[in-house]
């Protein structure tokens, strides 16, 4: 239940989770302490046509809770809240058997938090003034299991983590294994291009774009495109 102090609104439950590859519509837990911004970020995405907020809060604490009742294939969670915050939020998701993709929400370009989000298995960063149209394809990337970068953050968050993270092999050496149009791929992932936009910047269709994606992760060994992009980044693919 949600106590007096608190705010939390919800659409009836359910027992199971349906994967995204066979449900119609993705659906969305909102957590954020600002009224305004999950009222704002609710419309952009029911006008979508095919994301649903299924719930939304204000205070971390309510997150695993909710998403244990209505199984969201994304959570949007505010990286920094009055209460409970969006990083405690995100260690109880962890440890979930099957929990959705997450991605944080900020005001600032670089948060102190942003490192510690990411070694908790954050999927992405996105601003909470990000454009309506790039919020609902990282959503829909989101869904797909992909990981989401807000261009307007990126270069300043892979710079703020480039000294603090360590990888088992220097970057240089696993970007020696890719090939030319891989590194490619690569630099524009850690621009955080969509798979959309790096098939139209290399003139390929997004089915092969995704192929050399996976590819590439494979090679370097990251787990999502957030990592990619840091490999990239201490490789000097990006500046």
């Amino acid at each position: 239940m949600c106590a007096a102090a608190k705010s939390c609104t919800h659409k009836g439950s359910t027992e199971h989770a349906t994967p995204f590859g066979e449900a119609s519509v993705i659906k969305v837990l909102l957590a954020d302490d600002e009224d305004l911004v999950r009222s704002g970020l609710k419309m952009i995405l029911r006008s979508s046509g095919d994301i649903e907020v299924v719930a939304e809060c204000d205070d971390g604490s309510m997150v695993v809770e909710l998403v244990r009742r209505h199984r969201p294939h994304v959570v949007l969670l505010d990286i920094r809240m009055r209460e409970a915050d969006g990083l405690a939020a995100l260690r109880r998701l962890r440890e979930l058997t099957d929990p959705p993709q997450v991605a944080m929400l900020t005001t600032f370009d670089v948060d102190e938090y942003v490192s510690e989000a990411l070694r908790l298995g954050a999927s992405g960063f996105l601003l909470k003034d990000t454009e309506p149209a790039q919020l609902v394809r990282a959503v829909r990337d989101l869904a797909l299991g992909g990981a989401v970068l807000d261009p307007g953050v990126a270069s300043r968050v892979l710079a703020a983590l480039a000294d603090e993270e360590r990888v088992a092999e220097p970057a240089r050496r696993l970007l020696a294994a890719l090939s030319a149009r891989e590194r490619e791929v690569l630099s524009l992932i850690g621009q955080g291009m969509s798979n959309a936009e790096i098939g139209a910047a290399l003139h390929l269709s997004e089915a092969t774009v995704k192929g050399y994606v996976s590819a590439v992760l494979g090679k370097i060994g990251a787990v999502n495109r957030v990592q990619a992009a840091l490999v990239a980044y201490r490789g000097g693919l990006i500046a």
